[in-house]
């Protein structure tokens, strides 16, 4: 049975790992700040600790480990990543969590880890025409990243492979995009796209009004989570070691996003454009390099996939209802 410690298990993406390794027959650790809220708490073993601490990461990290999945980051949506207010915290205790990872998985002598970069850390000068963003992994530099959580990634993205070439230890690199789905953050400001728009749409009346930052006419791609969790697992059971993006070639405008979620809803809907962050014009995943490598390509539509995470984020909202 191998045996695998998973970084940031109590977050969105980490409970859904968690599970599917599980599934696939692995002893499981889990470590993170807060226990997963909505209930994705299938690990073997979980640790309620702090990896900015080095002491928690020495207890976590164990030489009987096979893989290390680090997802553990401060972020959240573009409320929390673009007004600039939250710059020092995000780079500071992303880069510090990785760094004591890292460094105590070299002692142990793991033999493979797993890091979750961003899609952010492309540069801002190749997706400032919404039309026609330029993602592929080679385009990252010169580097220009438009947030600092994008730096802090490109940052940790070469430490890694600088561990790599140093120390001997294997790593995988994936570059995530807009990951979503079910039993999420969908409230309270560190939500994605995805789940504060259910989340507005739910709220608003019939014949009611949402807000959508900026002029909707920003693009991005969005993948379910369950198609992000399956290109983990395919890239660290590979030989390739990254960097690659795991996201969708399906581009949408926010607007049209937003209108998709009304449809959804089968609620009569108006959209009001308003000031907000956020982010580069336009951004897509280029899968040309997980095909060639890895053969694999998501396999489900936006649609589908915001059928799901609607109907789950409807019922919390109901259910936040009925307790207030």
């Amino acid at each position: 049975m191998k045996k695998a410690l998973v970084c940031g298990a109590g977050g969105f993406i980490g409970g859904h790992l968690v599970n599917r390794l599980k599934k696939e027959g692995y002893w499981v650790r889990g470590i993170d700040l807060k226990e997963n809220e909505y209930g994705n708490m299938d690990a073997d073993e979980f640790i309620l600790g702090d990896l900015r601490d080095p002491l928690v990461v020495k207890n976590a990290v164990t030489e009987d480990l096979d893989e290390i999945y680090q997802l553990a980051a401060d972020m959240g949506g573009a409320g929390f990543v673009f007004t600039g207010e939250n710059d020092a915290a995000i780079m500071h205790n992303s880069a510090l969590i990785n760094l004591n990872v890292l460094e105590e998985a070299t002692h142990k002598g793991i033999s493979k880890i797993f890091y979750s970069s961003s899609a952010c850390m492309y540069p801002e000068y190749n997706q400032l025409d919404p039309e026609n963003p330029k993602c592929n992994e080679e385009s990252a530099y010169p580097a220009a990243p438009d947030s600092e959580y994008g730096w802090e990634k490109l940052f940790s993205e070469r430490l890694y492979f600088a561990y790599n070439r140093n120390h001997g230890i294997n790593v995988r690199v994936a570059r995530f995009h807009n990951i979503f789905g079910i039993q999420g953050t969908w409230e309270g400001g560190k939500e994605k796209a995805p789940a504060a728009m259910c989340r507005k749409v739910c709220e608003a009346p019939d014949g009611g009004q949402i807000e959508v930052w900026g002029d909707g006419k920003q693009t991005r791609s969005f993948l379910y989570v369950d198609e992000c969790v399956d290109g983990i697992r395919r890239l660290v059971e590979s030989d390739f070691m990254g960097p690659v993006n795991i996201g969708s070639e399906e581009m949408i405008s926010i607007n049209d996003f937003a209108k998709m979620v009304i449809d959804i809803s089968g609620k009569n809907i108006s959209i009001k454009n308003i000031k907000g962050p956020t982010g580069v014009r336009g951004r897509n995943s280029d899968n040309q390099l997980i095909r060639e490598k890895l053969d694999w390509e998501p396999s489900e539509s936006l649609r589908s996939g915001m059928e799901k995470t609607y109907a789950w984020i409807a019922k919390q909202v109901e259910k936040k209802a009925v307790k207030s």
